[in-house]
């Protein structure tokens, strides 16, 4: 909408300090709400809250998520650093989970409505979507930004929180064998693969990292864990405080298959009828 004659910059400042409806203000100026917002924000206008100038959330969820530690927060910032993505232009995250229930708990613990995306000819997986430009920043301030693949580092994550954050990368990007004692987790990024790596030797597994490359001849990084006696330790450490959901079921199974508390199921990839 193209501004009227001879209203300025001052003079929208005047009218948003004078509690002018932005409504009414439209009218006036000839402009539209978000670009009456961009002028205030131009000119360091302290905005209030009440008269916010973008247009009202359309879906909720709780922006303080990632600004607290919890062993939900870090399973769910685990799963998004293998499975998610944040968008260069708009402040929004999403997460890919071939395992829809997966989605599910993240929206219930991000306190989300369960917004999913349409599926397309290039995309069969379902993709969780979360607007928050709050959210999209804490993830910043953890590291995490788009186009993450080559260059996600290792975050900051309390010791406390090491396992829970370790389980959501291994529901992400792991793989555990159904037989035998082979577990490996896989990255684009050389940084994290030798944080990770570093947590496991700091955790006394035995571990190693090794290079693979895809048919595009793309490089990629395996972490592995291998031995009976580091899978049962792994598992205790990954599953500790877990509950009965928050868990990619098959892992799980393979996983603890062999420790003392084992999850039980009939059907591992869809319910949980034990629990470790």
């Amino acid at each position: 909408m193209p501004r009227k004659p001879k209203i300025t910059d001052e003079m929208i400042i005047q009218m948003y300090k004078s509690n002018i409806p932005y409504k009414e203000m439209m009218t006036i100026t000839g402009l539209s709400n978000r670009a009456i917002y961009n002028v205030l924000i131009k000119h360091n206008i302290k905005l209030k809250q009440e008269q916010y100038a973008g247009q009202p959330r359309k879906h909720k969820v709780n922006e303080n998520f990632f600004k607290v530690w919890t062993h939900e927060m870090a399973w769910v910032l685990g799963l998004f650093v293998t499975d998610g993505t944040v968008s260069e232009k708009a402040h929004s995250i999403s997460f890919a989970q071939k395992d829809e229930r997966l989605l599910k708990i993240v929206a219930k613990y991000m306190e989300a409505d369960y917004v999913i995306s349409q599926r397309g000819k290039t995309r069969a997986v379902p993709l969780l979507l979360i607007n928050s430009k709050e959210i999209k920043n804490d993830l910043a301030n953890l590291g995490i930004t788009s186009n993450k693949s080559l260059t996600v580092p290792f975050p900051q994550i309390p010791e406390e929180f090491l396992g829970s954050f370790i389980r959501g990368v291994v529901d992400g990007d792991g793989y555990v064998a159904p037989n035998g004692y082979t577990m490996n987790v896989t990255t684009a990024s050389i940084d994290f693969a030798q944080a990770l790596l570093k947590v496991f030797k700091c955790w006394g597994l035995n571990s190693y990292i090794k290079s693979v490359y895809s048919s595009t001849v793309n490089k990629f990084y395996r972490i592995c864990v291998s031995g009976k006696k580091d899978f049962l330790k792994l598992s205790d450490l990954l599953y500790k405080h877990a509950n009965d959901e928050d868990f990619h079921f098959y892992k799980g199974v393979y996983l603890s298959q062999h420790s003392q508390k084992p999850f039980i199921t009939e059907d591992n990839r869809e319910r949980n009828v034990g629990k470790l």
